[in-house]
């Protein structure tokens, strides 16, 4: 039995298969305890004929091909399905069974709350089978260190469906936060508005592209999840199932709570453009009324200014302020007309 072995990712071959590095391999026991592997321990496990029903392998890779054309197709049945999905690279979150296979897809999401730096997004491909988990990943993911963890802390692990769930919800409290984060964005602007502050659309406009971004990436499509509620393989543990459903539920709730935030954070953008309008609307108004006032005004001035023979009351000693008169007198016109307008 290989279990606890601890030697490096790049022990030696066994017979003419040699092992890609590994991220980490563990061999879970019938406790539900799992203990380091490396890969050569690993294909000894899987040259087995006979595996105790209680036992499975979670193999990580990060090497892509070598998943693909090495040491695994020889000794775990991956689906075509799975390669197909590894070679698209396809990242849009999902969990399916495929005849006695469950594969998967898992996101795991580096994200700013201050807006500085664009989310960066990691995703893991899962192939679940009754005795071994295998996934591949393109760069590290949390929820993998955070799993990881708490199987070296010694954490009951009984199937590798399980390890799935976990995987699954921590992705959905990725979601959850995500959620909360945003909302509490929300509530600020909402705050400023309230108080009659004019608040940026930047930091929410981002926000919701954010979210439907994310969503896009790291939410499943429910009907293939609740499908395979209804429905799983049949080496599928009951405890299992149940933990899934719930996953699938508490994921069905982030995904509502999301839709009510994008639709809360586009209310709060079309009252944040109503507002800047009404306020460019009524600068506007002021500078024509501005103009309009002090049209009259100019109009004399200028025709007064120019040094031609003929201008009216140049010889007459009152001649100023019977102009001041005539420009005070067309001036309060304007005012008069422009406020009885806006009045009107």
């Amino acid at each position: 039995m290989p279990a606890g072995v601890d030697a490096p990712a790049h022990a030696a071959p066994v017979g003419d298969a040699e092992p890609p590095p590994l991220d980490h391999g563990y061999l879970f026991s019938g406790n539900g305890v799992g203990h380091r592997i490396d890969g050569a321990s690993a294909i000894v496990w899987l040259r087995q004929k006979d595996h105790p029903d209680d036992e499975f392998l979670w193999l990580q890779f990060h090497d892509i091909p070598s998943v693909l054309d090495g040491w695994p197709l020889q000794h775990v049945t991956l689906p075509e399905a799975f390669g197909d999905t590894l070679r698209e690279g396809s990242r849009s979150t999902r969990i399916e069974s495929m005849q006695k296979t469950m594969i998967a897809v898992v996101n795991d999401v580096d994200y700013d709350f201050t807006q500085k730096k664009p989310p960066v997004v990691a995703t893991l491909w899962l192939s679940a089978g009754p005795h071994c988990l295998l996934s591949v990943r393109n760069q590290p993911l949390r929820s993998v260190q955070q799993v990881r963890a708490d199987v070296e802390a010694g954490e009951i692990f009984h199937s590798p469906l399980a390890l799935l769930i976990r995987l699954l919800q921590e992705q959905a409290d990725v979601l959850r936060a995500i959620v909360r984060g945003g909302s509490h964005t929300a509530d600020e602007v909402e705050a400023r508005l309230l108080g009659g502050q004019l608040p940026k659309r930047a930091s929410l406009g981002g926000i919701r592209r954010d979210l439907v971004r994310l969503r896009r990436l790291l939410a499943p499509e429910p009907a293939a999840l609740f499908r395979l509620v209804n429905r799983p393989p049949r080496w599928v543990r009951e405890e299992d199932a149940q933990a899934l459903r719930q996953t699938a539920e508490a994921f069905s709730l982030t995904l509502r709570d999301m839709a009510g935030l994008q639709e809360r954070i586009q209310l709060l953008e079309e009252e944040i453009a109503d507002r800047v309008a009404e306020h460019t609307n009524r600068s506007v108004l002021i500078l024509t009324a501005v103009t309009v006032i002090a049209l009259p005004i100019n109009l004399i001035a200028g025709l007064l200014g120019m040094n031609i023979g003929g201008l009216p009351l140049r010889i007459n000693p009152y001649g100023f302020w019977i102009i001041v008169a005539i420009s005070g007198c067309l001036t309060g016109l304007a005012g008069w007309f422009v406020f009885w307008h806006r009045r009107n």
